[in-house]
């Protein structure tokens, strides 16, 4: 079977968007990472930084109850239908939309979204996911002008969060070990990670799959 789509799962902060780029412009393929997030914009009509904010997360509390509170009455509902709220459950239908339509279109490398779990059963899908190290995911951050302490704060709560959206809407846990091909420590070094992966396309495509990294 010909692999027509690449999803790249991944921990924060494991420079997965940059392995992403660079297997896209590897293969020649359309790369649906921030591409991602300002489709999702245009489509809910709102700016692309209230997405980035929310993608694979769960509402917070006080939204949860805002929405409650404007739903709960005929007048409220009018309300919410004005604000048009971007929650979680907007993100994740216009998530499944444009991952379906990037998969029925193929040569796509797309970056995490629950990609994985939307695409598990086309046999033309490839599944990755990447890790590292906490430190190298800290100092990567850093690098990228992140404070220190807000890049281990990140590093701790942003994968929760990840976790957090995946067993609300797929009822699974993050990360679902079973559903990936290939499992990568970025620690290797990005063209590293890139050569592996292309390797492992090429295997799979032979049916020659590689064998899932066991875990310790």
């Amino acid at each position: 079977m010909k692999v027509r789509v690449v999803t790249i799962d991944r921990e924060y902060g494991s420079g997965a968007n940059i392995i992403a780029k660079r297997l896209a412009d590897s293969l020649g393929w359309k790369l649906w990472d921030e591409r991602f997030t300002k489709e999702i914009a245009r489509l809910a009509r709102c700016d692309h930084s209230q997405v980035a904010k929310r993608e694979e997360r769960m509402d917070p509390l006080y939204y949860r109850l805002l929405k409650s509170f404007l739903l709960g009455s005929f007048e409220g509902s009018l309300n919410a239908n004005r604000l048009n709220l971007l929650d979680a459950d907007t993100i994740f239908r216009l998530t499944q939309r444009i991952v379906n339509a990037a998969a029925e279109e193929g040569n796509a490398v797309i970056v995490g979204r629950g990609s994985p779990f939307f695409l598990e059963n086309r046999p033309d899908v490839f599944h990755v996911f990447i890790d590292a190290p906490y430190e190298d995911k800290v100092r990567r951050l850093i690098r990228g002008g992140t404070e220190a302490n807000e890049a281990a704060r990140l590093v701790d709560s942003v994968d929760n969060d990840r976790a957090d959206f995946i067993k609300k809407y797929f009822d699974k846990d993050w990360p679902d070990r079973r559903l990936y091909h290939l499992m990568i420590n970025s620690h290797v070094g990005d063209e590293a990670v890139v050569r592996m992966v292309l390797n492992a396309v090429a295997a799979h495509e032979e049916g020659a799959a590689p064998t899932p990294r066991s875990e310790p």
